[in-house]
């Protein structure tokens, strides 16, 4: 009843027909899972602040390594689960990740009302945070299959994006939802702070009703599509293709940026500013990343992806240039409204850019297909098909690498303090990094006679 035995959305007569609302009820059914899977990821970003408060003796460093390590594994997961729709099934895989989030959501909650607690349990616990981050691999990878080509952009673009709101949701809702008890005697006492009460276990309870029933609506409203089933030999081809590493490397400069810069901006603003009410904006940048993705997406389909990743990255470099004239050095104290607005352009960017990356990817993979293929009808079948399976295993595995940049970027942030006393040499190598990137895009994708332009 849930498997759907032959499907080809590029048949416009099937899809007007019933693919359409079939692909449609998919992808609703996997933004809410998505968005809870980023709010689980990224819940530590927003829990970290209030450590110190509630008695909890950690270093800034290991306060960093807190926010970094749910990215760390989150993205190590992404590997393995970019191969998982086309082995299990969307609708199954889907159902079971969103469940599992209620493990590191629980933990969480019962962990943060002992200061006493140790560390280690700590690091245990934002490392299966990670489970949150290893979905969105596995959810773009079932969604791709369900859409035409021409409106593939744009369906990616929703469903990243506004699973990407996950992120500004946690940093928004969590000092909401710790400043009063939201579940009684069943939610414990809340913890004395020298700004009053808070309930921080409520970071981690508050997610769990949602979880168990954005578990049940995958379980028994999504669909799993017979001919996306692939073997992992069948997907690890990809390995072999020199342009999914070079998409790897692309969206580690988009996505990386996106998911990095909104792990480590909170613990960035009070380290270097000791600004706590600024905390309180924190969650405009994942809001304004998120909310461009699809537009990232719509603006590729229709102006082609690589030159909107192209000036994305330009604008990235700029961002990161424009920060560095910001923060606190020689005695002044730097400019905290100039620093949010950077970083302002930088989830812009990012999240434009995100949406762009992962449109040329079934187009790059597509037409390396159809070039190799032969005129006959059946071969442009064939290679279609071939062509979908490897873009959506390369739509995981790129996921995945881009993932590393929520560990790498907050965690330059601690190592450049620990050992320069300011985040200014993380920040310049960030613009080494974009400059790599705009020379890859504009060399194999965006100049005129490009090897695959897209």
């Amino acid at each position: 009843m849930h498997e759907i035995a032959h499907w080809n959305p590029e048949d416009k007569g099937d899809w007007e027909r019933h693919g359409r609302g079939v692909a449609a009820r998919n992808l609703w059914l996997s933004i809410p899972a998505l968005t809870l899977a980023f709010s689980v990821w990224m819940v530590w970003s927003a829990v970290v602040v209030h450590l110190p408060g509630a008695g909890f003796k950690y270093s800034t460093n290991q306060l960093f390594w807190l926010t970094a390590l749910p990215a760390l594994c989150g993205a190590t997961l992404r590997i393995f689960y970019s191969f998982a729709v086309p082995l299990v099934g969307g609708r199954r895989f889907t159902a079971l990740a969103t469940a599992s989030l209620a493990l590191p959501a629980l933990g969480l909650g019962f962990a943060v009302q002992d200061p006493s607690t140790p560390y280690e349990l700590m690091v245990a616990l934002a490392l299966l945070c990670g489970l949150g981050g290893g979905n969105f691999a596995s959810s773009m990878a079932h969604i791709s299959f369900f859409y035409p080509k021409a409106k593939l952009g744009y369906a990616l673009g929703l469903n990243a994006g506004l699973g990407h709101l996950g992120v500004s949701i946690v940093q928004l809702a969590v000092p909401l939802a710790i400043g009063g008890s939201l579940f009684g005697a069943l939610g414990g006492a809340p913890q004395a702070t020298p700004q009053g009460p808070i309930w921080l276990q409520n970071a981690g309870f508050v997610w769990v009703p949602f979880i168990a029933a954005s578990a049940l609506a995958a379980w028994f409203g999504m669909n799993d599509l017979a001919e996306a089933k692939a073997g992992f030999a069948e997907q690890a081809v990809i390995f072999t293709r020199k342009h999914n590493w070079l998409m790897c490397w692309l969206y580690l400069g988009t996505f990386g940026s996106f998911i990095g810069y909104s792990a480590g901006l909170p613990m960035l603003i009070q380290s270097q500013f000791q600004h706590t009410e600024a905390l309180q904006a924190t969650w405009l940048g994942p809001l304004l990343g998120a909310l461009l993705r699809p537009v990232g997406g719509w603006l590729a389909d229709r102006l082609g992806g690589a030159r909107i990743t192209f000036w994305a990255f330009v604008a990235m470099a700029l961002g990161v240039l424009a920060a560095l004239q910001c923060l606190p050095k020689g005695g002044s104290a730097g400019h905290l409204g100039g620093l949010l607005a950077s970083f302002g352009v930088l989830f812009a960017a990012a999240g434009i850019g995100n949406g762009s990356t992962f449109r040329m990817i079934p187009s790059i993979f597509m037409a390396e297909h159809q070039r190799a293929a032969g005129s006959l009808p059946s071969e442009q079948l064939r290679a279609a098909m071939d062509a979908n399976k490897e873009a959506a295993a390369v739509l995981g595995f790129a996921s995945a690498i881009g993932a590393y940049g929520g560990f790498f970027i907050p965690k330059s942030y601690g190592t450049s303090i620990s050992l320069t006393g300011g985040p200014e040499a993380a920040l310049q190598a960030f613009i080494v990094f974009y400059l790599s990137c705009i020379a890859v895009t504009w060399w194999y994708y965006s100049r005129r006679h490009a090897p695959m332009p897209c």
